[in-house]
């Protein structure tokens, strides 16, 4: 068996599910690439029956049936292959089979990419349903497993589900990417050795995705892996294949995205229908919803803003390297992309840019672990960003905080996220930046929770004069955790 690396709290999951010596009805989902498939066939494929039927896309209901045939006869050991002619035949078939297995050895059903399984007049679902609530539900040797990628398909016609299958899950698994130490500890067991720096530079392009992850090859820079990777190998033209995978119409999940990744710091869904030219209603509303239950984008909500002002903002690391270098390293080659482009560009101020960018996103994302280095894991937060732009007129300045955690112990952190490969400097200039930036919160937000300035970089502040005006200080070791 392969080794599963870095799901800890999955694995225990499916141990409890193993072991419960009851029938368990399992979903998990995921993004594409993420690992789902993987973990179950690695865990399940050697401790028990285990009969596997993979949907494919765009494929017909007969030619789903051949498949199933094809692995029924795999597991089951029929004398002549039969094809049958619908999903409640099939079913018939699979429980008629399951009866006859003699023994107290686990039998696991898994049924992956369900939604390219259960497509519209497939009657796939409602046979399923039948199949569950009338034989499988009292067969303590059974364990029953539906997997997709779609995530707000799962979402609806199974883990929310309000016909059959409501209530009928014993567990479920929401696949998401790794964060940085899960990808520490992933890279470093594939043989991958790497400071921790440059973890976070490949994370910020690609994320924590285990498929890209394990395109990684040994003895490379950071930056050399990103430029293969993007530019010249696996994952460039890995973009189109994964919103069309995930999404149907996926173009209108495009057109989202791109106008987020030109506005880092989020928009309204009043500002998004703008960019994109979508009315402002169900349609849109629906293409956002599934692309945050994807894990695309993040819903914020400034501080002291209502719910209706709601930002969103694009977190995927590679949709938004993608967007952001993909058309200009085209345009920099005629003759396609170029694995040197990333270590041409990465230390100009464009490049810096969006680094910084990048960071904050990786912040946010980890805002569990910087929660635990300030000591507040168990306290409730609302963590997002304040902005404050003066009336015309005014000869204050216009002020942005890059995360803002308001914390239940009735206090707040102001923090700026810097990215920089050194120690970060705090000069006179900065000093009085972040003084006024705390003072104008103060006094415009009429908070009377006590507030920190905090300063969160990969390598922390020097000392000088001046480094005690961030009074918390984080460092890549704390994202870590």
């Amino acid at each position: 068996m392969h080794q599963i690396y870095a799901r800890i709290r999955e694995l225990k999951v499916l141990e409890q599910l193993y072991t419960s010596g009851q029938a368990e009805f399992l979903a998990i989902y995921g993004r594409r690439r993420i690992g789902k498939t993987f973990l179950i066939r690695e865990y399940f494929k050697k401790k028990g029956v285990y009969f596997a039927l993979t949907g494919v896309k765009g494929a017909n209901v007969r030619k789903q049936l051949k498949n199933f045939s094809e692995e029924f006869d795999r597991v089951f050991g029929s004398s002549e292959r039969y094809v049958p002619k619908d999903w409640f035949e099939a079913f018939a078939l699979l429980r008629k089979a399951i009866e006859k297995l003699k023994g107290e050895e686990r039998i696991i059903l898994f049924f992956d990419e369900l939604p390219w399984l259960a497509t519209p007049r497939s009657g796939f679902l409602d046979d399923l349903d039948h199949f569950w609530n009338r034989y499988m539900s009292d067969n303590k040797r059974v364990i029953l497993i539906v997997c997709g990628s779609a995530a707000s398909w799962m979402i609806k016609k199974v883990v929310q589900d309000k016909g059959g299958l409501h209530g009928r899950l014993t567990a479920k698994i929401r696949l998401l990417p790794f964060d940085l130490s899960e990808t520490e500890v992933f890279l470093r067991q594939r043989g991958v050795t790497l400071s921790r720096k440059a973890i976070i530079d490949i994370y910020m392009a690609i994320g924590g995705v285990p498929k890209y992850l394990s395109y990684i090859q040994k003895g490379k820079s950071a930056m050399q892996i990103i430029g293969h990777l993007c530019f010249d190998g696996p994952l460039t033209d890995e973009f189109n294949e994964l919103y069309s995978s995930l999404f149907e119409n996926h173009n209108r999940h495009i057109n989202i995205v791109k106008a987020m990744a030109e506005h880092p710091g989020g928009l309204t869904k009043t500002e998004l229908a703008k960019a994109t030219d979508m009315s402002p209603g169900g349609g849109m509303n629906g293409v956002i919803e599934e692309l945050e239950q994807s894990g695309f984008i993040l819903p914020t909500r400034d501080f002291g803003k209502q719910k209706k002002e709601m930002r969103f903002r694009l977190i995927d690391e590679y949709s938004l390297f993608y967007l952001k270098w993909a058309p200009r390293a085209k345009e920099s080659n005629l003759t396609g992309m170029d694995d040197k482009f990333w270590m041409n560009v990465f230390n100009t101020p464009l490049g810096q840019i969006w680094a910084g960018y990048a960071f904050e996103i990786l912040c946010f994302k980890h805002l569990s672990r910087i929660k635990e280095a300030l000591g507040i894991s168990g306290v409730l937060t609302n963590a997002s960003g304040w902005n404050y732009k003066p009336p015309k007129g005014s000869t204050e300045k216009g002020i942005q905080i890059d995360l803002l955690i308001d914390r239940a112990d009735n206090c707040i952190n102001l923090c700026e996220i810097k990215y920089c490969n050194d120690e970060f400097v705090i000069n006179k200039t900065y000093d009085q930046e972040l003084r006024t930036k705390k003072s104008t919160f103060l006094s415009h937000s009429k908070t009377r929770k006590s507030v920190f300035t905090t300063l969160i970089s990969p390598y922390g502040i020097k000392k000088n004069g001046y480094f005690a005006t961030a009074e918390v200080t984080l460092t890549m070791e704390d994202l870590f955790g």
